[in-house]
């Protein structure tokens, strides 16, 4: 499995943790910045590389992380494809793979912290999607951002 791993400077320290937890577990991962916590930079910027990445299949999996996890979030959730999962508990992050097979999960590291935050990278990472009448819906949410893409071409 191969993990993209992106951030603002106020996800930095959170995205460190996560990197050098999943490589304790042999898990890649490609960091796409940004790389300290001094600098202020934007992040949607962070969020849109590693959602290339994931459309791209340069990766298996996107994880990003912000302040709260929403502002990249959102810009991930931008790209065609993406479903980026804002979570803080590890119900939610399974319940993200098993129903909503998402992508991407966004964390906040001035939400949570780091023990929890590492337990919902597990849940998730170890989570499948369960498909069947999942699918459909995952289908649904497809043809949504299809329709949405159409209008913004004409």
């Amino acid at each position: 499995m191969k993990i993209g791993l992106g951030c603002d400077h106020g996800g930095y320290n959170l995205k460190s943790e996560i990197i050098k937890h999943l490589q304790s577990k042999d898990i890649e991962c490609v960091d796409y910045g940004t790389n300290n916590d001094l600098d202020s930079v934007d992040y949607p910027i962070y969020g849109e590389s590693v959602a290339n990445a994931v459309v791209n299949k340069d990766v298996d999996y996107g994880i990003v992380c912000c302040g709260t996890g929403i502002g990249i979030s959102l810009a991930a959730n931008k790209v065609p494809g993406i479903r980026c999962a804002v979570v803080s508990d590890v119900f939610s992050a399974k319940m993200s793979k098993a129903h909503n097979n998402a992508n991407m999960l966004s964390l906040g590291e001035r939400v949570i912290g780091k023990g929890l935050a590492l337990e919902i990278v597990d849940a998730w990472i170890n989570t499948e999607f369960e498909g069947d009448r999942h699918s459909r819906r995952v289908d649904m949410i497809n043809k949504i951002e299809e329709k949405h893409s159409k209008q913004e071409a004409i």
